[in-house]
């Protein structure tokens, strides 16, 4: 008995303190003529907590480091449903801010941003600089950034988000579920929202999709679209993670 208690406390540390502040560097390197050469960065899933304003520089240090030639934000950048368990907005836009790439940082919104009022956290993250796609596209280094609405608290709609893109498209969706509805035009879309299941024993033990795990972590081609959903870098629900490194995603084309 307690040898088991040991073992409990020793996983129960690791995955509440240990694996949720180990930031990793997911890199992968995808062919494509039209996009050779350039260098993206992508992150989601922050949740940032009141108190971890800590986590937030070291992400940003760890981002400019890495050079990147585009930075993508895949949402989620407050925790849970309400402003009190969230570190302040202001604190967040402003760090974010100052994110340096060659082209810029560009963002889209997730669920728990609507729940706390996207509007504020658009016009923040506006005012440091970091362009918010919401049904739309921008042109930044000779690719169309284009992002939708967060299917849970918007109203993501792809054909309007493409209207202006130009070839080649890269893709921004919170979530992965709107895989089906995305057309081959695009060049790679990317996601967040399931943290790769967060807690991964043999497989993720919860995945926020209406695919179950099929697309929890990875990279997928579905009818002729490339998808990478990235584990996030943050915890929601409950405060750790299991076999679900945190992480930033450097995208290399070649």
């Amino acid at each position: 008995m307690k040898f088991i208690l040991i073992i409990f406390l020793i996983l129960f540390v690791y995955s509440v303190i240990i694996e949720p502040n180990i930031l990793t560097v997911k890199r992968i390197k995808i062919k494509d003529e039209k996009l050779k050469g350039l260098k993206v960065i992508f992150a989601s899933d922050f949740h940032f907590k009141p108190y971890e304003k800590y986590r937030l520089l070291r992400i940003v240090k760890r981002i400019n480091f890495l050079n990147p030639d585009i930075i993508l934000l895949g949402g989620d950048y407050v925790n849970g449903h309400k402003r009190g368990n969230t570190l302040d907005i202001n604190i967040i836009a402003e760090n974010l801010g100052r994110l340096k790439s060659k082209y810029g940082t560009f963002a889209v919104m997730g669920n728990h941003d609507g729940w706390q009022g996207k509007k504020d956290i658009i016009e923040k993250f506006a005012k440091a600089g970091i362009t918010v796609l919401e049904n739309a596209a921008v042109n930044a280094g000779g690719v169309s950034i284009a992002g939708v609405e967060d299917l849970q608290t918007g109203n993501p709609d792809i054909n309007k988000a493409l209207k202006d893109a130009q070839n080649p498209v890269i893709f921004l969706s919170h979530t992965p579920d709107i895989i089906k509805d995305v057309p081959a035009v695009i060049h790679l879309l990317l996601c967040g929202h399931t943290h790769g299941g967060q807690a991964v024993i043999v497989k993720p033990i919860i995945v926020p999709s209406k695919y179950g795990t099929k697309y929890a972590y990875g990279l997928f081609e579905e009818n002729g679209v490339k998808m990478f959903v990235s584990r996030g870098l943050g915890t929601s629900i409950l405060p750790l993670r299991f076999n679900s490194f945190p992480e930033i995603v450097v995208i290399e084309f070649s």
